[in-house]
């Protein structure tokens, strides 16, 4: 009888079930409080928490069921999957009691999320709620994009449905059940569609470098698709890559002979024809011809989609302005941008330069030092003035007309930005700083908060293992809660768990949530986070540096105006003044404000400022020193 109520519903679409919101794909999106990530482990988080599913015969129960989200499947289809070769004679029943546990961890309010019909259970889902179904409405709306001629807009709307891909689906279940092979053969299928249609649509706006650095991957998986080989061939073409190009079709060409018996098609034979002919443009926009000095990309760069969305597109705008990317120290600002430059790299055909504006030890380079390296880098033969408004005259003057990217990262202030900006034109800047630079008035901002906690998760479990993390959902979370859900704290504490393999999860988070312990057990292979944190503590101004001194003394990381003004020993307005300062260098996040409404103002003292937890052990640190000193 656990069951009995919900199969009288019927399997009607829900009411209840929250339905995509009007506006599509270009009408941005809000979390939804439920996801369901197939792509990858099966795994389930409301509100950005992990939910657990239970054992694996219930986990298998699911993934039956995400197999075909919105549509009936029978308890047979269950009952094979789950049992394969003899059930027990309380099959039924057992799926029953699976089907009701998943209901309370899936729909707790009871919106008939899971129900029972004629056709057996059905999952209702939206795109935002699972990743397949985003995975498909995104090809969709790229489908109707190159349809409709807007070859650019495809792309983009291709590599955000690519982007949704972290691992082989279903890699946690699998090799279990038949239906889910199954399933993962079709999702593998589909995907390889959609990789060829962001191909060609890549060729078609005439950027095919991003394809030729990608496709020998998926040609080895797939390497008797002809429509894959004859992106391979023309993105390869394109890109000045004739050599490599000849290679891989005389190799398709073999394989088909030998595997098959049959003759290239007539898409390939074409794209080979124009090779021969050597029909593509000598220099397309797609195949860079400067210098390409970027530091290495991070193979497993997590997150941030909306923000590398935001600087891409603004970047693509000819003549915009600078795109300034701030943040915490450790969220990964130069990991963003470096991943940027190297996703638009092919588009700046006369360079994509990286260098840094302040030393190691923090120091601001002097501007002729890094100009200097900038001209040489690009090969810039003029001769740059002793003066700074002449020699950036000059500099501004060779860079007009040039398609160039430059990555200034670390920027110290607005002033050490001044001689090396670009003027408004094809030459673009990415630049990256601690402080906010209200100075840099111009700029297009983009500030990267803490990674969510399906990201974070997602990042810790690459360096740790899905596995190991999956075995313990609920401590790999509490780690990433204790690291601020920042990159490089996750991947110091992914490393350190790395080397201490026999470790279990809670433990180690146990150990990051004793305020004592924390910052020691952040150090491993180089990544210190204490060290970061120090060196942005010793850049910070004086006055910053003794307000968050005196915020230490406060007992938690959460604080509101008044608590500040207390610890700070000022008045109510210059502790506001105080915090606004730590704000702008980069220390303190603005604050949340909670909702208001049209006639409800918010008052200063209702405010709450959230200190990370990490600068705070920091600050304790700094203040028992000093302490001790005196």
């Amino acid at each position: 009888m656990v069951d009995s109520l919900t199969e009288s519903r019927g399997a009607d679409s829900a009411p209840g079930i929250p339905r995509e919101p009007a506006g599509g794909i270009g009408g941005g999106e809000t979390a939804a409080p439920l996801r369901l990530t197939l792509l990858g482990p099966l795994r389930a988080s409301r509100d950005g928490l992990p939910l657990e599913l239970g054992p694996l015969k219930q986990r298998l129960v699911l993934a039956v069921l995400l197999t075909r989200p919105n549509t009936p499947v029978s308890l047979e289809e269950l009952t094979d999957a789950v049992w394969p070769d003899d059930p027990p004679r309380t099959a039924r029943k057992n799926l029953q009691v699976y089907v009701s546990t998943l209901r309370r961890v899936l729909d707790p309010d009871d919106l008939g999320r899971l129900r029972h019909g004629p056709g057996g259970y059905v999952l209702h889902l939206t795109p935002q709620e699972c990743d397949t179904l985003r995975f498909d409405e995104l090809a969709r709306h790229g489908d109707a994009e190159m349809r409709a001629g807007a070859s650019s807009r495809a792309a983009r709307t291709y590599r955000q449905a690519l982007d949704l891909w972290r691992h082989a689906p279903f890699s946690d279940l699998a090799a279990r059940a038949d239906v889910l092979r199954a399933a993962v053969d079709r999702q593998h299928a589909r995907r390889l569609a959609v990789y060829e249609a962001w191909a060609e649509a890549q060729l078609e706006i005439g950027d095919p470098g991003p394809v030729a650095d990608t496709v020998d991957e998926m040609v080895s998986r797939h390497p008797l698709r002809e429509r894959l080989r004859a992106v391979q061939l023309t993105a390869l073409h394109q890109v000045g890559r004739r050599t490599e190009a000849l290679a891989a079709y005389d190799d398709c060409r073999q394989l088909l002979s030998r595997e098959l018996g049959l003759e290239p098609g007539a898409a390939l034979q074409s794209a080979y024809h124009s090779l021969l002919v050597d029909l593509a443009p000598p220099r397309p926009r797609g195949a860079p011809a400067g210098s390409r000095l970027l530091p290495p990309d991070l193979s497993d760069f997590t997150g941030r989609t909306r923000e590398l969305d935001a600087a891409s597109e603004q970047l693509d705008t000819e003549g915009g302005p600078p795109v300034l990317v701030t943040g915490a120290a450790g969220a990964g600002k130069t990991a963003f941008a470096v991943h940027v430059a190297h996703r638009l790299a092919a588009r700046y055909t006369d360079g994509v330069v990286a260098t840094r504006l302040c030393a190691e030890d923090g120091s601001p380079r002097p501007w002729t030092s890094v100009l200097a390296e900038l001209a040489r880098s690009l090969g810039c033969t003029e001769r740059l003035p002793a003066g700074r408004e002449e020699a950036a005259t000059v500099w501004r003057s060779w860079l007009s007309g040039r398609r160039i990217l430059l990555l200034l990262d670390d920027a110290p202030d607005a002033a050490a930005l001044g001689p090396l900006l670009p003027p408004s034109g094809t030459t673009a800047a990415l630049v990256t700083s601690r402080s906010r630079l209200p100075c840099l008035e111009s700029a297009h901002r983009v500030e990267l908060p803490p990674l969510s906690t399906e990201e974070a998760l997602d990042l810790l479990g690459g360096v740790i293992g899905l596995p190991r993390l999956t075995a313990e959902p609920a401590a790999a979370a509490r780690i990433a809660a204790a690291t601020d859900h920042l990159p490089f704290a996750l991947r110091a504490a992914g490393n350190r768990l790395s080397v201490l393999r026999h470790m279990p999860l809670a433990q180690y988070a146990d150990r990051l949530e004793h305020p004592l312990e924390a910052l020691d057990e952040l150090a491993s292979g180089g990544l210190g986070v204490r060290a970061r944190l120090a060196a942005a503590w010793a850049r910070l101004p004086v006055p910053a540096r003794a307000s968050l001194d005196a915020l230490a003394a406060l007992p938690g990381s959460s604080f509101t105006l008044p608590a500040a003004a207390r610890a700070l020993g000022r008045d109510g307005r210059d502790a506001q003044r105080a915090l606004e300062e730590l704000i702008d260098v980069g220390v303190l996040p603005p604050p949340s404000l909670p909702e208001v409404t049209a006639h409800l103002a918010v008052l200063p003292d209702e405010v709450r400022y959230e200190l990370p937890w990490l600068t705070l052990l920091f600050a304790r640190e700094q203040a028992a020193a000093a302490g001790d000193r005196c």
